[in-house]
């Protein structure tokens, strides 16, 4: 199962206690490891975390400056975690704009833990799903409707992507309650369940992940075919 998830809400968070919003960021940080353990040990195979868009650029350069901060030291502090949890560590999205120390981090991260044998964690930085669709097609002669075809294109997208295979999203979560994809994994949602939640990131918990789960659980998913019941309830 592949559950990808947008993490939205870390500065109203922090706006509505009158913090700044780096520090809803940091909080931010810390749900992330809470749901990755969660994810883990509710047997997930693949979980994509949407850290920073490609769009995020455009916020102001100290708030840019925090976040790159903060997802290095996050790299640098949570690799030895995923090693000792076997997750699999995979930073998508585009390095040529990452700094240096960020990038040896990126680096680094990816393999000391390429052998993992549990979860695929997948995290998007500097992340544009449009943006590597175009790339992929400028790759090579654009795919027609066949399956070897789209399995040809799906190969040149992970590679724009520095992405390790994986598999369509079956279920996307998006917090704060905002209700769209945000140029996220356009490809790969393509018949994704979608699941949003009111509850701002910083304090989305493993219940709220439980409770995403429970309801993709109860949902038929019909891939325009007729309508089949979801076996072993509701994961493949």
């Amino acid at each position: 199962m592949h559950v990808a998830i947008i993490m939205d809400g870390n500065g109203r968070w922090a706006g509505r206690r009158g913090l700044p919003r780096t520090a809803g960021h940091v909080e931010g940080a810390r749900t992330v490891r809470r749901i990755v353990e969660a994810a883990a040990g509710a047997g997930i195979g693949t979980l994509t975390l949407y850290a920073f868009s490609c769009d995020n650029w455009a916020r102001p350069a100290r708030e840019v400056g925090a976040l790159l901060k903060l997802f290095r030291r996050y790299l640098l502090t949570e690799t030895s975690r995923c090693q000792a949890q076997q997750i699999r560590l995979n930073i998508i999205g585009r390095r040529d704009r990452l700094g240096a120390e960020l990038l040896r981090a990126v680096e680094h991260g990816e393999r000391q833990t390429q052998h993992g044998s549990g979860m695929h964690l997948r995290m998007a930085v500097d992340y544009s799903a449009r943006h590597g669709i175009l790339e992929a097609a400028r790759r090579g002669d654009i795919p027609g409707p066949s399956e070897d075809e789209f399995a040809q294109f799906r190969a040149r997208l992970n590679a724009v992507n520095h992405s390790a295979p994986a598999p369509d999203v079956d279920l996307l979560i998006r917090t704060a309650g905002d209700q769209r994809l945000s140029d996220f994994l356009l490809w790969e949602c393509a018949y994704a369940e979608l699941y949003f939640s009111e509850c701002l990131w910083p304090d989305f918990g493993a219940a709220d992940l439980t409770r995403a789960l429970e309801d993709f659980a109860r949902r038929q998913r019909r891939f325009g075919k007729l309508s089949e019941p979801l076996s072993a309830g509701g994961r493949r």
